[in-house]
């Protein structure tokens, strides 16, 4: 069986400094704590159990983390991200899901403090600050991901979101479109505000104003994304185009476009946001701008644990991931 002497041995660091990053009792840099990780898997070495370490350092080695929608292939990837730094910190991660639901966020939140979580990720429904501030209160870190609330400050991992909206907006305007329909995620959202914005720089950047006939509210859910695409698809001059601005939206536009008979992209071209492997087995595949979540989670990760390390105190960090535009077949050229 190995030893901890084995581990110090093959990762080539001192044995208390194997001990440190075990049992996380003094700041270790990321080099060295993975040389040790490494070094502990190869050996199969087993350190103490969380339990056990809790008892002695007063914590539970569990992070939380809350998402808006867990059937939104999105947030398994941002789930996995997270679970992949927290599993090299020897931490385990309770995944929760809001629903987009205030009550159930502040009841999720109630719940994670009482299972004296370590710390906390979360992607806010945006509708409450209160139950969120309670997190500080109780001296438990936390990380906006995805999403945050302004008028709360706290690290903050997202995508440069107006500079997807941006990019899609304008390969749209490229491509002749200049009624361009846009499906949007409740005001409350930040990445939902942070989507218009870049859309409405480049339609002003082509001397085109905002048309608010045809800028829809959804609940960034496929039945809401098919109702309000639908809207625009009756109106009496419809647009040519469409830019949806979620993964779930994407798919309630596809379906409302088939529901009233036309088809994508002879008819009515669409953009979404949001990239997953199936996207490009759609008829047709599906022109997205491209996010990054499993590098999100692991980022958000990277930062909370940073603050249970006390490395940082109010000095907040914002990172913005890029966006890449994937083009595919669901955009028509028109003149």
């Amino acid at each position: 069986m190995a030893t901890i002497e084995d581990v110090a041995e093959k990762a080539g660091v001192s044995k208390s400094t194997v001990s440190h990053v075990i049992n996380e009792t003094r700041y270790v840099s990321p080099e060295l704590t993975e040389k040790v990780r490494r070094a502990m898997e190869e050996l199969n070495y087993h350190s103490p159990n969380a339990i056990a370490r809790g008892l002695k350092t007063q914590k539970t080695y569990t992070v939380g983390l809350i998402v808006s929608d867990i059937t939104n292939m999105f947030s398994p990837y941002l789930a996995r991200g997270l679970e992949g730094i927290a599993s090299e910190r020897g931490y385990n991660v309770i995944v929760s899901n809001t629903d987009e639901l205030i009550g159930k966020e502040q009841d999720l939140i109630d719940s994670l403090i009482e299972q004296r979580v370590d710390g906390v990720v979360i992607a806010p429904t945006g509708k409450d600050d209160d139950k969120i501030n309670l997190l500080r209160e109780q001296d438990i870190p936390f990380v906006f991901l995805d999403r945050k609330v302004s008028s709360i400050e706290a690290d903050f991992v997202t995508s440069n979101n107006e500079e997807g909206a941006y990019k899609a907006t304008k390969h749209l305007l490229e491509n002749g479109h200049e009624r361009i329909g846009t499906i949007l995620g409740p005001e409350c959202i930040s990445t939902s505000r942070s989507r218009y914005n870049g859309y409405k720089i480049a339609l002003e950047e082509e001397g085109i104003e905002v048309n608010q006939d045809l800028l829809v509210r959804g609940d960034y859910k496929l039945e809401g994304g098919q109702e309000v695409t639908e809207k625009l698809l009756n109106l009496d001059r419809p647009p040519t185009a469409l830019f949806s601005t979620n993964l779930m939206s994407n798919l309630g536009a596809l379906k409302a476009i088939k529901n009233v008979g036309l088809k994508c992209p002879d008819d009515i071209s669409l953009v979404g946001f949001d990239d997953v492997p199936w996207i490009e087995m759609l008829q047709p595949p599906l022109s997205v701008v491209s996010q990054k979540p499993y590098e999100m989670g692991y980022k958000a990760g990277a930062l909370l644990f940073e603050r249970l390390n006390d490395q940082r105190k109010d000095n907040y960090r914002t990172i913005k991931l890029e966006t890449d535009l994937i083009k595919r077949n669901s955009v028509k050229v028109i003149t």
